[in-house]
């Protein structure tokens, strides 16, 4: 289908040459970039292209180094988010910024709240004001209820709240899909559906192709910094729209041959943990992982996925129960013994578990190494093997930017993951937990990925997976152990199932047989 004529007057956001240079790297090339009024449009690029980049300079958090902005066809100059909000522009960022301990209302008012005489909140007035944007847009909040408690999901419409209530015609989501399961990504495309058909326009930020086709009318893609094209969605096939963003064919298919499954190497006998909160989480979990497998964890968010990792990992304490790692009781072993016993783990959030933001990617990958040789001789860091390490690494990865020395706190959500990846799978540990390991990757990196997996079995050793993408599970797994409310429900071969069986058991039906 032939992109039809562009009419400025149709446009909401038009970018002309937009060029971003940070020293000498050009993180944006002259790029020519515009979004019609009412129409969702997907920004589509691998990690480090250069997305996230050219939609900061559209929200005012960076100055272009050159290249004009037109706003419903008028010139602008953003200096800053304040600018872009009074223009009628929200952003959602990856990484939500919301205050914890505030309810839903309050962080959705924060900044321009209706007070009452004595400047006291009128917080009444809030909530009233929230429930009716919510209910408009088909939202669903609950305004009293703390953001400390409530799903991921849940935070993500908060956010997108806060930018109705400031009046934004023009909203930019920072990979809105990147911590939903598949039930949450349907409600957004909802979500979005109900903003566009009330005049709003939606720029999503993203690399996942399957959304793009749900949710997007057209589509520009980036590649390294560079635009490579517009196209209208519905025209273009998944495979066609990958090619475009890694500039080759890429396989959607995880090429595998049958197991060669050996002994136990993790034995779990009725494991019972708590939450945070203190209540039960995991209740008498029981779990053997073998050599040569890939065992996968499947179950909704919150049903004790992150609490069994932790407990695997020693980062939570069992509350009874036995933790058998390669014939040697660890149940109350600490994190690092169990590290330096062969098990390694990519944590399902990066910031918090994975990275140390102010240190650089170097650093980073090698943080459980970096008293052994080579990188540290008589307690002094050699630097150079640092270094030579991490551009090994950074150019097997394709970590972005690919400088060693760049903190970690600065690269975009997809590299940080990939410098976890490095730094893990390059260990050659006896088990691999990994935990959302494509999470934020682009559709390149997510191949990689899993050949490694792959990879990581048939040298035999073992992986425990766990995932929220049930066709990452399917692909992937010769086993499926399905987790409902901390409990294993089912643990089938990878051929005795299919997706709809595994979302019955999932959701809490279907017969337990464990």
């Amino acid at each position: 289908m032939p992109e039809r004529k562009k009419n400025a007057a149709e446009l909401a956001v038009e970018m002309k040459q937009i060029t971003k240079r940070f020293g000498n790297f050009v993180a944006n090339d002259s790029i020519d970039f515009d979004v019609r009024r009412g129409e969702v449009h997907a920004l589509l690029g691998e990690n480090g292209a250069g997305k996230s980049t050219l939609m900061n300079q559209l929200y005012g958090l960076y100055l272009p180094s050159s290249g004009e902005i037109f706003i419903n066809g008028k010139k602008v100059r953003i200096t800053g988010p304040k600018i872009a909000i009074a223009r009628g522009i929200g952003m959602v960022h990856q990484h939500f910024m919301l205050v914890q301990p505030f309810t839903v209302a309050e962080n959705i008012v924060l900044g321009c709240e209706s007070v009452r005489a004595f400047g006291i909140l009128d917080t009444t007035r809030a909530f009233q004001e929230v429930e009716d944007l919510s209910r408009r847009y088909g939202l669903a909040v609950d305004p009293g209820a703390r953001i400390q408690d409530i799903s991921v999901a849940m935070q993500q419409r908060v956010e997108i709240l806060k930018c109705l209530y400031r009046g934004a015609e023009i909203l930019i989501l920072d990979e809105p899909t990147a911590v939903l399961t598949p039930q949450e990504i349907d409600f957004l495309a909802e979500i979005l559906q109900n903003l566009t058909a009330e005049g709003k326009t939606v720029i999503i930020i993203t690399h996942k192709l399957r959304e793009i086709k749900k949710m997007a009318h057209r589509c520009t893609v980036i590649r390294r910094g560079v635009k490579i094209g517009t196209v209208d969605v519905a025209s273009r096939s998944e495979s066609e729209l990958a090619e475009m963003m890694v500039g080759r064919a890429v396989s959607f298919d995880v090429e595998k041959t049958p197991a060669r499954v050996q002994e136990p190497v993790l034995l779990l006998t009725d494991i019972y943990a708590l939450n945070n909160r203190g209540l039960p989480a995991l209740k008498g979990i029981s779990l053997v992982v073998k050599r040569g497998e890939i065992l996968a964890l499947a179950g909704i968010d919150g049903n004790g996925q992150s609490e069994l990792v932790e407990v695997l990992t020693g980062l939570r304490p069992v509350e009874s129960g036995s933790i058998r790692f390669r014939n040697t009781e660890i149940t109350d072993f600490p994190s690092g013994k169990r590290i330096d016993m062969g098990l390694a783990a990519i944590p399902e959030d990066r910031q918090k578990r994975g990275l140390i933001g102010p240190f650089t990617i170097a650093e980073n990958l090698i943080l459980e190494e970096r008293s052994l040789p080579p990188f540290s001789r008589s307690g002094i860091l050699d630097l150079q093997a640092i270094s030579r390490h991490a551009k090994t690494l950074i150019d097997r990865f394709d970590i972005r930017p690919p400088r060693e020395q760049y903190l970690a706190t600065s690269l975009s959500g997809g590299n940080q993951q990939k410098v976890i990846l490095a730094r893990e799978i390059t260990r050659d540990p006896e088990l691999l937990i990994a935990s959302q390991p494509t999470r934020g990757l682009d559709v390149g990196a997510i191949e990689y990925v899993r050949k490694r997996l792959v990879q990581v079995r048939d040298a035999g050793k073992a992986v425990l997976l766990i995932s929220l993408d049930l066709d990452e599970t399917l692909a992937l797994a010769d086993r499926i152990a399905v987790i409902y409310e901390g409990r294993i429900v089912a643990v089938l071969d990878r051929e005795e199932t299919d997706e709809r069986t595994l979302g019955l058991l999932m959701a809490g039906g279907g017969a337990v047989h464990v």
